[in-house]
C-alpha cells in the first residue's frame, strides 16, 4: 500500500495547517465548557477538563514512563468503562495505537493479538487479569491493571500536553477483525479517518450537538462501538457508557437520563422487545430522536416494531465495516418504504458495484460493493497482500454482494466471503473449523451462519463423524469452548453424512445455510 501523504502540502503557508486528531476535538470541547460532564459510567463522572487531563497523563506516562515511541503499539483488554476512552485517546496522542482485544477472548486468542501487534504494554481490566496472566505474551514488557495499579501509575504523570504530536495519518487504533486465514487481522484506523467519520455522522444523523446526550451500549473494543461513543464527546456532548448489555437497564437509561441518541445492533433490539409490552411501557423515551442500527441487516418485523415503539423519524439503518467505515445509510423516512435496503451512500462516500472483471453493473444487477471515502483504513497491520486483495485502486470492498435500484439505493444480497455476524460481532468460520478438526471423532466439518431472529446469524457447525465414532452436540460445543471465546462456540451442531461440494471439491456453504 502506498505511503500516506505528509500532513502539510508544500504550498500551504507555515503554521496554518492543523492536523485533524481525536485529541484536538477533546481540547476544543474542554476549552468551551471545561466543567461539563463528558462521560459517565456506573455512577462515575468525568468532566471535559478531567477527561483531557487524564488523556494527557496517559500520553505522558506512555512517553516518559513506559518509553513508548511514536509507532510503537500497546494493547487494551477491558469491558466498557471510562478508562477505555482515556487510554485509547491518551496512547494515540503519544503516537501509540492500541490493539483492541475483545474482553471475551481466551488466553491463546489474547496471545495472538498481542504478539501479532507487537504490543509492548498491555492495559487490562482487573476482571480480566487472570486471562491476561495465563497468556504467554512475547512482546509485552509490562501489564498495567485498571482497578489495581492503573490510577497510581496515572497519577505519576503531569496533566499537560505531551511533547509528541501525532499526525492525522498516524494510526489512532488497531481493532482486530476476522481474516481469511482464520486469524483476526489488525485494521489500521487513522486519526483522519475517525475524526472525519465523526463529522459525517454529525451531518447524516444530526444528533451530536453539545446539547445531545448519547448512550453507549455496543462494545468499545469494536470499531463502531468506539466511534458511536466517541463522536458525541468529540463535539462537546455527553455520553453514558453502559459496562455491559442488560435490556432493562438500557430502557432505564434511555428514559431517566433523557438520552437523545443511541447505537444498537439487531440482537439488542430483540432482547429489548423480548421483555414484553408491560416492561417496555414503563420507560417512555420522549427525548430519543435518533437510533442507529448496524452490524447485521434488520429483519423487517423487527424494524416495524422499532418504528411502532420508538416512533417514526427515529431509526437509521447503516451499512459499513471496520475497514471502510460507514458506507451507506437508510434514513428514517425510507425505513418502511425500502425493504431489505441499506440506503444511499454516506456523506463524502462514493459507491460502485463491480462484476468479476471490475466493470460497473447496471441497476438491478448484482455486483461486489466497493466504496471510496476519507473514512477508509490505512490497511491491514503487516498484511500487505490482504490489503491489496481488498482494494481496487483506492476503492475498498468488504466482500459484500449488492444491487442498486434506479434511485441509487443499495440492497445487500450476500457476502462473497463466508464471515458470520452474530450479535453484531464478526466471526470467521475457518477459525472454528480448525478447532473442530482437532476433535478425534470429527472427519469433516463446515461452519456457517444460519439466520436467527435473536442473533442475526447463529454460528452453526455441520459435522461428519468418523466411522465407528460417536460424539454428541454437547460434547462438540464443550470441546470448542476450551479454545474459543463463547460467542464463537457454535449455537448448534448438525450431524450429516457428507458435506455438499461442487465439482471442484469446494464446500457449498450456501447450501448449508439453507439446510
Amino acid at each position: 500500500m502506498p505511503a500516506p501523504p505528509t500532513d502539510r502540502a508544500p504550498d500551504l503557508p507555515t503554521g496554518t495547517f492543523v492536523p485533524v486528531t481525536v485529541a484536538e476535538g477533546l481540547r476544543t470541547a474542554a476549552q468551551r465548557d471545561p466543567g461539563k460532564v463528558a462521560l459517565s459510567e456506573s455512577g462515575r463522572d468525568l468532566s471535559f477538563d478531567q477527561l483531557l487531563q487524564r488523556v494527557d497523563r496517559v500520553s505522558n506516562g506512555a512517553h516518559f514512563g513506559l518509553g513508548l515511541k511514536p509507532g510503537d503499539r500497546a494493547a487494551l483488554m477491558a469491558p466498557n468503562c471510562l478508562e477505555f476512552i482515556e487510554i485509547v485517546c491518551g496512547l494515540a496522542e503519544a503516537g501509540v495505537p492500541a490493539a483492541m482485544v475483545n474482553p471475551r477472548l481466551t488466553a491463546p486468542e489474547v496471545e495472538y493479538i498481542c504478539d501479532d501487534s507487537g504490543a509492548r504494554v498491555l492495559f487490562v481490566h482487573a476482571s480480566l487479569e487472570p486471562v491476561a496472566r495465563q497468556a504467554k505474551l512475547k512482546s509485552v514488557e509490562r501489564i498495567i491493571v485498571v482497578g489495581v495499579d492503573y490510577d497510581d501509575w496515572l497519577a505519576q504523570w503531569p496533566p499537560e500536553r505531551p511533547p509528541v504530536r501525532p499526525r492525522e495519518w498516524d494510526v489512532l487504533m488497531l481493532p482486530y477483525t476476522a481474516g481469511t486465514t482464520g486469524n483476526p487481522k489488525g485494521v489500521m484506523l487513522s486519526h483522519r479517518s475517525r475524526t472525519l467519520t465523526f463529522f459525517g455522522m454529525a451531518a447524516e444523523y444530526g444528533c451530536y450537538s453539545p446539547e445531545d446526550r448519547s448512550l453507549a451500549i455496543a462494545p468499545l473494543y469494536h470499531g463502531a462501538g468506539f466511534a458511536f461513543a466517541m463522536a458525541p464527546v468529540f463535539f462537546g456532548g455527553f455520553c453514558e457508557i453502559l459496562p455491559s448489555f442488560d435490556p432493562e437497564k438500557v430502557l432505564v437509561a434511555l428514559s431517566a437520563l433523557e438520552i437523545t441518541n443511541t447505537f444498537m445492533v439487531p440482537t439488542h433490539f430483540n432482547a429489548l422487545f423480548a421483555l414484553g409490552e408491560g416492561v417496555l411501557g414503563q420507560y417512555p423515551t420522549p427525548c430519543l430522536r435518533t437510533i442507529i442500527s448496524n452490524a447485521a441487516p434488520l429483519p423487517d418485523p423487527t424494524k416495524r416494531r422499532i418504528v411502532d415503539h420508538f416512533g417514526e423519524g427515529v431509526l437509521h439503518e447503516t451499512y459499513g465495516s471496520t475497514e471502510g467505515g460507514i458506507v451507506t445509510n437508510l434514513r428514517p423516512a425510507d425505513q418502511l418504504q425500502k425493504t431489505n435496503c441499506v440506503g444511499q451512500p454516506f456523506p463524502c462516500t462514493q459507491v460502485r458495484l463491480l462484476d468479476e472483471e471490475g466493470n460497473d453493473v447496471e441497476p438491478g444487477q448484482i455486483g461486489e460493493l466497493y466504496s471510496r471515502s476519507p473514512y477508509l483504513f490505512n490497511g491491514y497491520w503487516q498484511m500487505p497482500e490482504a490489503t491489496e486483495d481488498a482494494l481496487r485502486g483506492d476503492w475498498f470492498s468488504a466482500g459484500d454482494m449488492a444491487q442498486q435500484d434506479d434511485e441509487g439505493y443499495i440492497y445487500l444480497i450476500d457476502r462473497k466471503k463466508d464471515m458470520v455476524i452474530t450479535g453484531g460481532v464478526n466471526v470467521y468460520p475457518r477459525e472454528i473449523e480448525a478447532v473442530l478438526y482437532q476433535h478425534p471423532a470429527i472427519a469433516e466439518t463446515a461452519v456457517v451462519g444460519v439466520p436467527d431472529e435473536y442473533w442475526g446469524e447463529a454460528v452453526t457447525a455441520f459435522v461428519v463423524v468418523k466411522p465407528d465414532q460417536e460424539v454428541s452436540e454437547d460434547q462438540v460445543t464443550a470441546f470448542c469452548a476450551q479454545s474459543l471465546a463463547k460467542f464463537k462456540v457454535p449455537k448448534s451442531v448438525r450431524f450429516i453424512d457428507a458435506l455438499p461440494r461442487n465439482a471442484a471439491g469446494k464446500v457449498l456453504h450456501r447450501e448449508l445455510r439453507g439446510a
